[in-house]
């Protein structure tokens, strides 16, 4: 079976705990304006154009050399993702592993599904990035596959979900406890955007959500970074920009959530 792969990256250490390869699946079916990996959201290969490293040299047909267009997307096998998982083995540890990431792994259920399933035959560590917003009875499969779930619950209101992502949020709530009902370790996550969900009540209100999942490894608030308005710029597409929550803002934020009783981080740091 073959699937899009957006990206593959080796030692990475900021997609799950211990030293992971990380393998961004293309295609989202949610509509956040404030994405940071808007090449990840259309399902089908894309080229990102950086006109200002250009140089010029009329070579494009052989591949561009100075870094102006770059392919996001490509067609591979789950054995082309294995052979790459198996040459970051030897390192990863008693912790490392596998992590599926997006754009969202579910739009590509079966692909995933296959890797994951060989990764466990191969005793691999297996985690997933998800915005869980899709029906439980879809989701399970996948979820008895991984070890360890890092989820979104973006906004707590589900009508103010919608108007900001496109969905409501009552799948990603049931498909949260679905997990924790499994036994299956939980990281959940909100980015913080400021005018969209950066109170201490909404906030609060995950957290409290929060605790009553059995299985939560820690709550992580992480703030806004408008790393996506150059790709989507190099994609031709117009996105809202939104400013930088302050480092003490986060801190607030961070205890709000964790007066809920349950472990919190803040951009990957233990609340202090």
């Amino acid at each position: 079976m073959s699937g899009i792969v957006a990206d593959l990256q080796r030692s990475s250490i900021h997609d799950g705990p211990g030293l992971r390869t990380t393998v961004f699946l293309k295609g989202c079916q949610l509509g956040c304006p404030w994405c940071h990996n808007p090449e990840t959201i259309s399902p089908r290969p894309e080229e990102l154009y950086y006109p200002e490293k250009c140089i010029g040299c009329n070579q494009c047909v052989n591949g561009c050399f100075s870094g102006a267009r770059v392919l996001c997307g490509r067609e591979t096998s789950a054995e082309d993702v294995l052979a790459e998982v198996a040459l970051d083995a030897p390192y990863y540890g008693g912790d490392g592993g596998i992590t599926l990431s997006g754009g969202e792994p579910l739009c590509q259920r079966e692909f995933a599904l296959e890797i994951l399933l060989a990764c466990r035959e191969r005793g691999v560590h297996t985690a997933m990035e998800s915005n869980l917003c899709f029906p439980p009875e879809y989701v399970r499969p996948v979820l008895e596959e991984l070890d360890l779930l890092m989820a979104d619950l973006k906004i707590w209101d589900s009508q103010a979900h919608r108007r900001w992502t496109g969905q409501v949020n009552g799948f990603v709530k049931e498909n949260l406890w679905q997990a924790s009902g499994m036994g299956l370790p939980v990281i959940l996550r909100t980015p913080v955007v400021p005018g969209v969900n950066d109170t201490a009540g909404e906030i609060s209100a995950i957290a409290r959500f929060a605790a009553g999942l059995k299985t939560l490894v820690y709550y992580e608030l992480l703030a806004y970074h408008p790393l996506g308005l150059s790709k989507a710029a190099a994609l031709g597409r117009q996105a809202q920009r939104f400013e930088k929550p302050a480092p003490a803002h986060m801190k607030a934020l961070g205890e709000a959530a964790a007066a809920e009783g349950i472990p919190v981080r803040v951009n990957a740091r233990p609340l202090e």
